[in-house]
């Protein structure tokens, strides 16, 4: 459902009564969390108990499995995500009571009131880079707000109030929210057309970015993007024509931040440097990989920007564990390592599969993938399929649907054909539990389990431990 943006959104202070509808997920549970911090009376309703619900009902925020007018109570306000129906009870009543309707970037923004607004957009990376400043602020002692598409594995929560005036947001372009937060600071870690149900067309969605950049505010900390992306760079030099403060970061000669000497060691990566001809103290990272060290790098010069110590911030990044589903371990057994991973476009799939790559030593990398959306395996289906012959096995899956209706012409098949390895290495499985069936036949001691995809595949993993004879390390799980 498509709630429009108000011209005019109130601070979260005057909302009144705020009732969520589809609180579980990632965006809407953050607000929710933090307008709870903030003194707002929250509630929230659900049709799935999700994980993200228990930091939220800590905090005593009632909280409904299922949509029922009567859960609406006497709220003013309604924050709607964008997965719900046009049928949907609540967003209904609230229509019929004349209540004032958000979508989740108004609700977002109506919590940055009375903030310095840091925003870490990008088609790839942008839920581990907002982790890592949020990691890099707090332990130079800014505690920021911040909202995330991920729980932060340092905090356990995807959202928390701080008592500074910094708010580090995750900024979402799949749907245009990252239009509306108006930030004074903004990282940009690539622009690689996704989301083409949505904007149309590569140029549009590209232009999307460039809106998103005039949103700025010209007087504040200004722009880094990761300078060894094509879309990024593009975007970088266009905004700087504008008269906007923009800091290219990455390992291409001619960045104003060059980043050198990178290791790739098993779990860890770390690189050094370079600014003005002067190479800074080394920067270690517990995760593997090398678009980790990029999304590192920029967090580390936003920082900087924001006006923070380098070595601070270098101790914070150094104390960055992972956020939920980028590359998280979900356990061994067997000799198996289990891993899950939110890639689901090309771009992430490659290099997902190279950090698992590090990681899996003599062992064999066996992957099961699940395509994320019609639309998107339509157009980059083929290129999922190259992506994912980096693996030894791959067990393909159908394509999770989402937010669109199935098409019997597109379906996991697509990306599995499109595998350039031989048939024997390739197989397609469109269920779960026949996922994580065939995973467990081809795995064998050694080997890293990788699940990669946006939609339900995360549960695989924790059935292929049980399979091998072992719980999962999360206790969640």
């Amino acid at each position: 459902m498509r709630i429009p943006v108000p011209d005019v959104i109130p601070a979260a202070s005057e909302l009144g009564r705020v009732h969520f509808v589809g609180i579980g997920g990632a965006g809407l549970s953050a607000i929710a969390r933090i307008m709870a911090q903030q003194g707002v009376p929250v509630t929230g309703s659900d049709d799935q108990d999700t994980p993200f619900l228990g930091s939220l009902r800590e905090l005593g925020v009632p909280v409904h499995l299922g949509y029922a007018a009567a859960h609406v109570g006497e709220a003013d306000t309604l924050v709607v995500t964008t997965a719900a129906h046009d049928d949907n009870a609540e967003v209904l009543e609230g229509l019929a009571r004349g209540l004032r309707l958000l979508p989740r970037s108004a609700g977002l923004k109506a919590t940055m009131a009375g903030h310095t607004v840091v925003a870490v957009a990008g088609t790839h990376g942008k839920t581990t880079t907002t982790s890592m400043l949020t990691m890099a602020l707090l332990a130079a002692g800014a505690d920021p707000t911040y909202a995330i598409g991920g729980v932060l594995a340092a905090t356990g929560r995807n959202a928390d109030a701080g008592s500074s005036d910094l708010f580090v947001a995750e900024a979402d372009e799949s749907d245009g929210a990252f239009l509306v937060y108006r930030p004074q600071a903004a990282l940009v870690t690539n622009v690689d057309a996704d989301h083409l149900d949505v904007w149309g067309s590569e140029t549009a969605y590209h232009a999307a970015f460039a809106d998103f950049v005039a949103t700025m505010d010209p007087v504040g900390a200004g722009l880094v993007v990761v300078g060894d992306d094509p879309g990024a760079r593009a975007l970088g030099e266009a905004a700087n024509r504008t008269g906007i403060v923009v800091q290219s970061v990455g390992e291409r000669a001619g960045n104003d931040w060059q980043v050198v000497d990178v290791e790739l060691s098993g779990s860890t990566s770390s690189f050094g440097v370079v600014q003005l001809g002067r190479e800074l103290p080394r920067v270690t990272l517990q995760v593997p990989g090398r678009h980790y060290v990029l999304d590192a790098a920029a967090a580390l010069v936003t920082g900087l920007r924001l006006g923070h110590p380098y070595a601070d911030l270098v101790r914070g990044l150094g104390e960055f564990t992972g956020t939920g589903r980028r590359m998280e371990r979900k356990g061994e057994a067997g000799g198996v390592r289990v891993y899950d991973t939110y890639a689901h476009h090309p771009a992430e799939i490659t290099g997902d599969l190279e950090a698992a790559r590090a990681l899996v030593g003599d062992g064999r990398l066996v992957v099961a993938f699940q395509p994320h959306l019609v639309s998107r395996t339509r157009i980059f289906g083929e290129a999922m399929g190259r992506a994912l012959a980096a693996a030894d096995e791959v067990v393909v899956l159908d394509v999770y649907v989402a937010r669109e209706a199935p098409d019997p012409q597109i379906t996991g098949r697509l990306v599995a054909d499109a595998v350039p390895l031989s048939p024997e290495r390739v197989h397609y499985v469109p269920g779960l539990e026949a996922a994580a069936a065939e995973l467990v036949r081809h795995a064998r001691p050694g080997d890293l389990v990788l699940t990669l995809g946006a939609g339900s595949v995360t549960d695989v993993g924790p059935q292929v431990l049980d399979l091998l004879g072992a719980p999962s390390e999360d206790p969640e799980d």
